[in-house]
């Protein structure tokens, strides 16, 4: 056993050179995660690459266009990571690239087409060296790491693997595997100093502000910053059921019909009306910041959302839907229908500007662990198709890949903010008081 004050001892592995990652939105944090990953690597003896904007580069990459140092990679050293642990953005940018697209069952990963994009991610690394890959990124970025593992498993035999793990990213925090996400934190506080700055301006201005958070499957973020932003409501996808909560049949491409669940909109506007009478009937305040998930628009019914493009992975570009202003007028005319009285109501975004905040102590810490992880799960326990992730006070843990993706639809699970667990009640304790 070594000393308290020695570092850990070199570990016995094969690595020459492995590869880093990051795909998906910013997140605070993350260059902790590249960084400590980078020079765990790099001080036991093993080049690092960093492959630029996602899998961009990998996902077209053929033999007669060779991969370019600076443009598709970089190589990592000392100096580039240099004083990085604690600053905004990403180092290495990133992207949205899907190389894993056309498979959604495991007969795909058979078809040579449906994989192409999956054998040139394989074939550009090798043709720069690596022998390992680190995958940081969201639930759509462990989906590829997984089905990069899977196509893997199925190379001729003798053929040397490049064995991938996977650190998770995502501000929205509904990850399966994880108890918080590196960024979290930061994105809720940076999220709830705008709540309380505009919760100033709409009491000077007798007004309310509906703010559309981020958080496309969960509540976690949206929750969040109106707990931490002293908002009067929040409202996200766990809470469209009962009588918020209606079905539509939706006929595909192919004429197959299937049931939707959708948001009774009527309801959810009342209920937003609501929290607006009795604040000003019952506390004398007619003011406040409303908060709404931003997953909520994946709940409009379907001719709310026709002409809105997709993106790869197959979500709808919530930004075009602009759901605070859908509500805004649909409030503002409902609390008129209601009192008789006009209440200006503004519909806002929030979230892009908190994802490359300077990161709070806690993601960093996080973050740096989650990156130690990395080299701890190649290096010192030679894992293959693993999430890292930490629990306690940063306790490292491994999961596998098939702990966390459906082994036939290939989908990871979202984790949502439990209905009527203690977390998702402490919003209804300290919002205001209507007996809905």
């Amino acid at each position: 056993m070594s000393e308290s004050l020695s570092r850990p001892p070199k570990a016995s592995h094969h690595f020459r050179r492995v590869a880093i990652l990051f795909a998906g939105g910013p997140a605070p944090g993350a260059n902790a995660v590249i960084s400590t990953a980078a020079i765990s690597f790099l001080r036991n003896d093993v080049e690092v690459i960093g492959m630029k904007h996602g899998y961009s580069s990998l996902a077209d990459f053929s033999p007669d266009k060779p991969l370019v140092e600076g443009k598709d990679y970089v190589r990592i050293t000392p100096e580039f990571i240099k004083r990085s642990r604690s600053s905004q953005g990403i180092l290495l940018g990133t992207a949205r690239t899907n190389p894993g697209r056309s498979v959604s069952s495991p007969a795909h990963l058979e078809d040579p087409e449906r994989v192409k994009p999956l054998s040139n991610v394989d074939a550009g690394l090798r043709s720069l060296g690596v022998e390992a890959l680190i995958s940081i990124g969201g639930d759509d970025t462990l989906k590829t790491a997984n089905k990069f593992k899977l196509y893997q498993d199925r190379l001729p035999a003798g053929t040397k693997k490049i064995p991938v793990v996977h650190l998770p990213k995502t501000i929205d925090n509904d990850y399966m595997g994880i108890d918080f996400t590196f960024g979290y934190f930061t994105a809720v506080d940076t999220l709830a100093a705008e709540i309380r700055n505009l919760l100033y301006d709409a009491e000077a201005g007798r007004a309310y502000y509906l703010c559309e958070t981020m958080g496309r499957s969960a509540g976690w973020l949206s929750y969040g910053a109106a707990i931490s932003g002293e908002a009067s409501l929040v409202i996200s996808v766990e809470d469209i059921h009962g009588k918020f909560r209606g079905e539509e049949t939706v006929t595909a491409a192919d004429g197959t019909t299937s049931i939707k669940p959708v948001m009774n909109v009527a309801e959810v506007v009342n209920r937003i009306v609501k929290t607006m009478r009795v604040r000003e009937e019952q506390e004398g305040k007619p003011y406040g910041v409303i908060v709404l998930a931003e997953g909520l628009a994946e709940y409009l019914p379907q001719s709310q959302l026709a002409g809105i493009p997709r993106d790869d992975h197959g979500h709808i570009s919530i930004t075009h839907v602009q759901l605070g202003r859908m509500f805004s007028k649909l409030v503002a005319d409902e609390y008129k229908k209601q009192t008789g009285k006009s209440r200006k109501v503004v519909g806002l975004q929030l979230g892009y500007e908190a994802r490359c905040a300077a990161p709070h102590a806690f993601d960093i810490m996080l973050g740096s662990q989650l990156g130690v992880g990395a080299y701890r799960a190649l290096a010192e326990r030679g894992l293959n198709g693993v999430m890292v992730s930490v629990s306690g006070q940063l306790d490292l843990n491994y999961v596998p890949f098939e702990e966390l993706v459906d082994p036939n639809t290939l989908v990871t699970v979202v984790r949502y903010v439990e209905r009527n667990s203690d977390f998702h009640r402490l919003a209804r304790f300290l919002e205001t008081f209507v007996n809905d």
